[in-house]
């Protein structure tokens, strides 16, 4: 064997599904990509609700990284889906948590966009010496702020969408409509089933369009939607309303608070952040950088979703940067789909 061929790395090894069984009754599902033994990181999807996205493996070289994506309680492949039952954020750090010792992974990076950001800075804060590095995109910081924006005054981005939302709800404050669009989407026998529905398509509805309103690209037409893709929003929008109800059960002075004692225990952290994004605010990247003043932030002229090709290039940067000493510049990246 010539010395080149000894540095190669393994290929890709095929996805492979498996299931953790918690002890509270839920079955977390994830999802093992890569190299056998490539630089281990775990990606924590967004939402909260939406489970994990297939397009995520995009960011990483997966001949050099072994990627492990969770789908959060009740969300994905997990189940029973859409339960709230024992399903908050100090769970879902247990499960992350779980997983890791399962693989036999000593310490591992991690990749959250969006809720998934937030969830990242919690798990590191509660487990820095498990975590080699945090890179975030789009970062939530779980402020009643960011909700309030999200509910009311995002609806500038989309008012007809908004007023269906609100139909949809029986909900005629602003203020209230997160709190009425939680109390419907509860699970409350099949008599609701048709109200749940409608809820979760007019969410769904105003999310793309607010999505929309910083990239001229996007569609936001109504897709057509079989019943079983509607049971599944009507459990993505409930989790969504039980967490932000409760802020997460982190809020922004608790969530920064764990982000520096994650840093304090030696984990890097990084943050690439659209300058355009209509669901956390832009000024969410200083609010980190001012809390930790090592944090690498960076603000990049886009939206929020990381299927943007600007986010989608840095943030694959950011990943390469973090985690693989070898890397270099001028790499050519895969682009999101």
């Amino acid at each position: 064997m010539t010395r080149r061929a000894s540095r190669q790395a393994s290929p890709p090894a095929p996805l492979k599904v498996d299931t953790l069984r918690t002890r509270d009754g839920h079955r977390v599902s994830f999802t093992v990509a890569g190299a056998a033994d490539g630089v281990p990181v775990v990606v924590l999807h967004g939402g909260p609700g939406s489970g994990s996205q297939p397009g995520a493996l995009r960011l990483f070289d997966l001949t050099r990284f072994r990627v492990v994506m969770i789908d959060q309680r009740g969300t994905g492949a997990s189940t029973p889906h859409g339960s709230v039952r024992h399903n908050r954020t100090d769970r879902l750090i247990e499960d992350i948590e779980a997983i890791r010792v399962r693989l036999g992974v000593q310490r591992w990076g991690v990749l959250g966009g969006s809720w998934g950001a937030a969830l990242a800075l919690a798990y590191a804060g509660r487990h820095p010496h498990s975590v080699t590095g945090v890179v975030m995109r789009g970062l939530f910081l779980t402020s009643l702020r960011e909700v309030r924006g999200l509910f009311v005054t995002a609806r500038k981005h989309a008012p007809r969408a908004w007023a269906q939302l609100c139909t949809a709800a029986h909900c005629d404050r602003p203020a209230a409509l997160l709190a009425r669009c939680h109390e419907r989407l509860q699970r409350d026998g099949d008599a609701k089933e048709a109200t749940q529905h409608a809820l979760a398509l007019a969410w769904r509805g105003y999310e793309n369009a607010v999505l929309a309103s910083a990239d001229s690209r996007r569609s936001h037409s109504p897709a057509r939607t079989s019943r079983r893709d509607v049971r599944k929003l009507v459990g993505k929008y409930r989790i969504q309303a039980h967490y932000l109800m409760h802020r997460c059960w982190l809020g922004e002075t608790r969530l920064l608070a764990l982000a520096r004692h994650a840093a304090a225990a030696g984990v890097p952290l990084a943050a690439v952040h659209g300058s355009r994004d209509p669901v956390c605010p832009p000024g969410n990247l200083r609010r980190l950088a001012r809390a930790v003043p090592a944090a690498h932030v960076e603000c990049v002229r886009a939206g929020h979703l990381a299927s943007d090709p600007r986010l989608h290039e840095r943030v694959a940067h950011a990943l390469a940067t973090m985690f693989l000493p070898t890397a270099h510049e001028g790499r050519v990246l895969r682009r999101a789909a």
